[in-house]
């Protein structure tokens, strides 16, 4: 750009900062907002149970008390109670969908349904010890036929590799 004197004049270095300052905060407020319309999306059941495992081993932890986990089929919620009060976390999902607590014990009886094989011998419930630890169990969700299990480590309460998952 040239002025009236014929001089070329150029962006001072002001200028150049405030405009990378307004794209800076102008990116800011939009990946914000598209992480906002991101988090709207529902909860799968697998999210949901890891919501319910540490919320109910934080509790257990910080009250010192045992927390104990079942799953109430009627109201389709994992319903948690530490001996004092009790607690009632809705399973959202599809309407067949069936979660169960599981054994761990591999001799579990189980059937072909639809194709799919899905174990019957369920636990009525879990425990989360004021240790941090929790009862050895898996749980099983069912949707339209098909069925997943994930599995749980009792000392630390986290997901533990299933064997299809360790071949791949």
């Amino acid at each position: 750009m040239r002025l009236e004197t014929g001089e070329r004049r150029a962006f001072t270095l002001l200028e150049i900062l405030l405009a990378l300052a307004l794209i800076a905060l102008l990116a800011t407020v939009f990946i914000g907002a598209s992480s906002a319309l991101l988090s709207d999306k529902p909860l799968s059941p697998d999210d949901q149970f890891w919501r319910v495992v540490s919320q109910s081993r934080k509790s257990a932890l910080e009250n010192e008390r045992d927390v104990l986990v079942s799953i109430d089929p009627k109201t389709r919620s994992f319903v948690l109670n530490d001996g004092t009060a009790s607690q009632s976390i809705p399973i959202t999902g599809p309407r067949d969908l069936v979660a169960e607590f599981l054994s761990t014990q591999t001799d579990a009886s189980a059937i072909l349904l639809g194709g799919n094989l899905v174990e019957t011998a369920t636990l009525p419930s879990v425990t989360f010890f004021s240790d941090g630890t929790c009862s050895p169990f898996r749980v099983q969700f069912r949707v339209s036929g098909g069925s997943h299990v994930l599995s749980i480590d009792p000392w630390t309460c986290a997901p533990m590799l299933s064997t299809a998952d360790d071949k791949a």
